[in-house]
């Protein structure tokens, strides 16, 4: 199954007799606290206006569990999550659909995060709210309970040994920009550049002006280019395993299944025994 979906064949799947649940994601990560700037709030904008019957999910507290030694955004426990979906609808047998924005890095959390917890019909709308041209609404959704239940491990998940192994003995790609990776810069982390043997491959090459994913085979020849080759064990990083996940689904429309570090340079940059690599060759 295609892991993404266009706003025309959303429209036609919400008028049809197994309409999907919708998730709204909307999200920015944004080092406008440190200057003193509010921060965005997506819950604000959901009520402001949402594709009709769209229920609100906030990643910070239902997509992620509180920062700490495994990141900025760690994976949320398992029956949190759980309880999080069946709260906003989610039951096990009827196909999901969720959205951003537009710039798809949260969408893609909320995607991995379902698969990985075993949900068997997810997709993410590409382009975001920015490609709907349907109604909004304003009115807040009070979904019916789910009976979604986890049981994870339909996708790979990777801890930092595991990473620092699959950078040597596959291909592990660094999601974020290539500044970071080279450790030119490092506006959020202790220290910048990337885990030994980590590939550059930057999210933001996986889409088009319009933020909406490039085609499948531009895709595949981008990363078969970069090494992911058929039959080589793939992973991905970013700095907190937000816009890693969004790379994973990119892959994923490529037809190249892709494991995800979710700690990310966050995990492993916060502890000074792990070796950091700087400059654009992987080392």
């Amino acid at each position: 199954m295609n892991p993404i979906i266009t706003a025309p064949e959303l429209a036609t799947a919400l008028a049809g007799p197994r309409p999907p649940v919708l998730l709204d994601v909307r999200w920015q990560l944004s080092t406008a606290k440190a200057a003193g700037a509010p921060s965005f709030d997506g819950r604000a904008a959901h009520a402001a206006g949402h594709i009709p019957g769209a229920v609100f999910v906030d990643l910070d507290r239902e997509l992620a569990a509180p920062p700490g030694a495994a990141g900025r955004h760690p994976l949320p426990g398992t029956e949190e999550f759980g309880a999080a979906m069946r709260r906003a609808g989610v039951s096990s047998a009827r196909p999901v659909v969720v959205y951003d924005g537009g710039q798809g890095w949260a969408a893609a959390r909320a995607w991995w995060l379902l698969r990985w917890a075993g949900h068997p019909d997810v997709r993410v709308l590409d382009g975001g709210l920015a490609a709907w041209e349907g109604p909004l609404e304003t009115t807040v959704p009070e979904p019916a309970e789910g009976d979604f239940t986890p049981a994870v491990g339909a996708l790979g998940l990777l801890g930092p040994d595991a990473a620092a192994a699959l950078a040597r003995s596959g291909v592990l790609f660094d999601a974020r920009a290539g500044e970071r990776y080279r450790g030119e810069v490092e506006p959020i982390d202790r220290v910048g550049g990337h885990i030994p043997g980590a590939v550059s491959a930057p999210t933001g090459e996986n889409v088009g002006p319009d933020g909406r994913f490039l085609p499948a085979a531009e895709l595949r020849a981008r990363f078969e280019g970069l090494g992911a080759a058929d039959g080589t064990e793939v992973g991905v990083y970013c700095g907190s395993g937000v816009s890693a996940a969004h790379e994973v689904l990119a892959l994923a429309v490529a037809g190249i299944p892709a494991a995800l570090y979710a700690g990310s340079w966050s995990e492993w940059s916060a502890d000074p025994s792990r070796p950091v690599a700087v400059g654009p060759d992987p080392q």
